[in-house]
């Protein structure tokens, strides 16, 4: 089964998405039928900071490595690495030449408003004129970046319309997670909803009832990891964790400054 068959089987595709080679190859051998890639854990792993548009290189050199998984593999690239549509789509293609089957392109612009909704649309039917054959899962940060009274559902169906109409093959909202406003959206977008998992919130049966079609880990498999190696190491110096797994922004804090 292809990628894009994935999206349209009897149950939502589970994504997990890994940070290096390794992590790729042991999701691959574990029998998932794809991989994604988190761009925080690229970025965290680098030194960088996620969504700051500063890890094209190492991003582009995983997915090089990833494609050669037996699996489908699909690629979170941010916001695309550069402000000019031409310089995406090319980006793109050049992912489509390793093998890669998908990528993320997210409207969410680090701490300010997302992008233009045309802006954004131009710059989708810019990637998909480039690389027809790549599935374009176009994600919106309305939930991610809106404030907690503001006005999340509308304008989330408004830019989804507008990705939908300009060639985008599936659609994804990190951080919703009601009912009612998944429903919303399953039942206005014609395209495979794509649905963050959240612990807690999220569970993948109650989001497979719902009509969600991709489920993806993001960065829980990476933060997971970290809190994995750092309790091993307390454990063996006898001093037992009990600390959650980090946040988004714990791993965020970690990251040391650039010069």
């Amino acid at each position: 089964m292809n990628f894009r068959e994935l999206h349209y089987a009897d149950r939502p595709l589970l994504l997990p998405n890994a940070w290096d080679v390794a992590s790729g190859a042991a999701l691959a051998e574990a029998g998932f039928a794809a991989v994604g890639t988190t761009s925080l854990g690229v970025a965290a792993a680098a030194g960088e900071d996620d969504a700051a548009g500063a890890t094209r290189e190492q991003t582009v050199g995983l997915a090089r490595r990833l494609a050669a998984l037996p699996v489908p593999v699909t690629v979170d690239i941010e916001a695309g690495f550069s402000d000019r549509p031409d310089d995406v789509a090319a980006l793109v293609a050049e992912l489509a030449s390793f093998g890669v089957a998908g990528i993320n392109i997210e409207d969410g612009r680090r701490n300010e408003a997302p992008a233009p909704v045309k802006a954004q649309a131009e710059l989708i039917e810019a990637i998909k004129a480039a690389a027809p054959d790549v599935f374009v899962n176009a994600r919106t940060d309305c939930y991610w970046l809106a404030d907690r009274d503001g006005p999340r559902l509308q304008e989330t169906l408004t830019r989804l319309h507008a990705y939908a109409g300009a060639g985008a093959d599936g659609v994804f909202v990190p951080g919703i997670a009601a009912d009612a406003d998944i429903s919303a959206v399953v039942a206005e977008i014609p395209l495979p909803l794509n649905v963050l998992h959240l612990p807690g919130r999220t569970a993948p049966a109650r989001l497979a009832d719902l009509g969600v079609r991709r489920i993806s880990c993001g960065s829980l498999l990476y933060r997971t990891a970290l809190h994995a190696a750092v309790s091993t190491a307390l454990e063996l110096a006898g001093r037992p964790d009990d600390r959650p797994v980090p946040s988004y922004a714990d791993v965020v804090r970690l990251t040391p400054p650039t010069a």
